[in-house]
């Protein structure tokens, strides 16, 4: 899966989702104090999924009408550790494909999924 990771997302989130095999280019590394808008073209004229701790991001995708092959994951878990966001990134990621078209909240205990529009 391709997926963007904004700038506060952790390092040892990044680094454990590559070497669970996705493909995660990372504000942080290449775009550092881009705003919202300009993270969210980036992700769709690379079609990847935005992975984030930041809500604004809901508001933003409803509005510039991701393509299909977009989308946003946001995180609202409690997060400990990196190490702890990392485990539960490579496993939440893992365990769906279906998360291009949709803004996905994933929390301590479920995830959830609105198409779209």
């Amino acid at each position: 899966m391709r997926l963007l990771a904004n700038e506060n997302f952790p390092l040892d989130a990044v680094l454990a989702l590559r070497e669970s095999g996705q493909d995660v280019a990372w504000i942080r590394e290449d775009a550092r104090g881009n705003s919202g808008d300009q993270v969210l073209a980036r992700a769709q004229i690379e079609e990847r999924i935005l992975i984030t701790f930041d809500k604004d991001f809901g508001e933003l995708a409803f509005r510039s009408k991701l393509p299909a092959a977009s989308g946003v994951i946001l995180f609202r878990i409690s997060a400990p550790s990196s190490q702890h966001v990392a485990q539960v990134a490579v496993q939440a990621i893992a365990s769906r494909t279906d998360w291009a078209g949709h803004f996905s909240v994933i929390e301590d205990k479920r995830i959830r999924m609105t198409r779209l529009p």
